[in-house]
């Protein structure tokens, strides 16, 4: 049916019309309440934009070292700064607030919490307690510290050190099978000159 234009309905009532296939239950039914149809689009994927896109964007302009630093966590229940900070602009707009003072407002605010978790963790080390958690953790530490087991374990695990072992002795045996045939002269420049 895949050469017949239209839908569903339209196929099956030519097929049955030109008598190629008998007329199924169903037909009458679907008839009557026949399926929804959804525009077709152009083919083109517009892209999703959401409202708070464009302090988005502008609060990577003021503060572009944190594309690096800010982790977005896929699976977390917590927002990104950045989305936090332009929720917060949309929310003084929303009361009245001009583009400008919410955005110095959000910024500060951002400022804010960043500075205040540095002075939690001067007071901690001062009082030789372990500092708490930082709200905004670079993504870089985030990957290294996942990272770190594997790179420790790659010296203490005694599997891993096994296979090291064994890609030695195979290295090792290579060289002294290379060493033979260019010994023997069966190859190698100068062996292939000489024959």
């Amino acid at each position: 049916m895949s050469y017949i234009r239209g839908d569903l309905l339209s196929k099956t009532r030519k097929l049955v019309k030109g008598l190629a296939k008998p007329t199924p239950v169903w037909l009458k039914p679907m008839a009557e309440a026949p399926p929804v149809t959804f525009p077709r689009t152009d083919g083109k994927i517009r892209k999703i934009e959401m409202p708070e896109d464009v302090y988005v964007k502008r609060f990577f302009k003021k503060h572009p070292d944190s594309l690096d630093h800010d982790a977005v966590k896929i699976n977390g229940f917590d927002p990104p700064p950045t989305r936090v900070f332009a929720w917060r602009v949309l929310e003084l707009k929303g009361q009245g607030v001009s583009e400008e003072e919410a955005m110095a407002v959000a910024d500060m605010e951002y400022r804010a919490e960043k500075k205040a978790y540095s002075e939690l963790k001067q007071i901690a080390r001062l009082q030789g307690k372990k500092p708490p958690p930082n709200p905004y953790p670079s993504a870089i530490k985030i990957i290294q510290a996942e990272e770190k087991k594997f790179v420790r374990d790659r010296f203490f695990n005694p599997k891993i050190l096994e296979i090291v072992q064994k890609m030695k002795a195979e290295k090792v045996a290579e060289m002294q099978e290379r060493q033979r045939e260019f010994g023997n002269g069966g190859g190698g420049w100068n062996g292939s000159q000489r024959q």
